[in-house]
């Protein structure tokens, strides 16, 4: 398994932390690191996502879980589970704040050989996660 992760103490509330998380609409306009997202947040809706580390390319994903205001889980892949990435993101109360981490895992037999085509994910998700830590504070 291949994996990308990035995590933030937010001084704020899940709940505040939830609605700027789940307004997709506006995470270009708070430097998250994404330039576009096309679809509709809800359980079982398709979303594409467009970022900066990857330019001209969107990534199709599908809303698995949206458990307020504690987790949100996209999924995408290839048929078959040849290839699967699974991006979590968590909200957990700690101390005065919130722990915010976003993780992606990959898996399926051919998740080797995809994770070296797909560029380092790294600076993105610290960039998205630095920029809900702002615009929550």
């Amino acid at each position: 398994m291949r994996s990308y992760e990035a995590t933030s103490l937010i001084e704020s509330t899940p709940e505040k932390i939830w609605a700027l998380l789940t307004d997709i609409g506006a995470w270009p306009d708070w430097d998250s690191g994404v330039t576009k997202v096309d679809g509709r947040l809800a359980l079982g809706e398709k979303l594409s996502i467009s970022v900066e580390a990857n330019p001209g390319r969107a990534f199709p994903v599908k809303v698995v879980q949206l458990t307020a205001p504690e987790r949100m889980v996209f999924a995408g892949g290839m048929p078959l589970g040849l290839f699967t990435g699974q991006r979590t993101y968590t909200l957990v109360p700690e101390g005065t704040g919130t722990r915010f981490t976003m993780r992606e895992e990959y898996t399926g037999p051919l998740a080797g050989m995809i994770f070296k085509s797909i560029p380092d994910l790294g600076p993105s998700f610290r960039q998205f996660a630095e920029g809900l830590k702002r615009q929550a504070e």
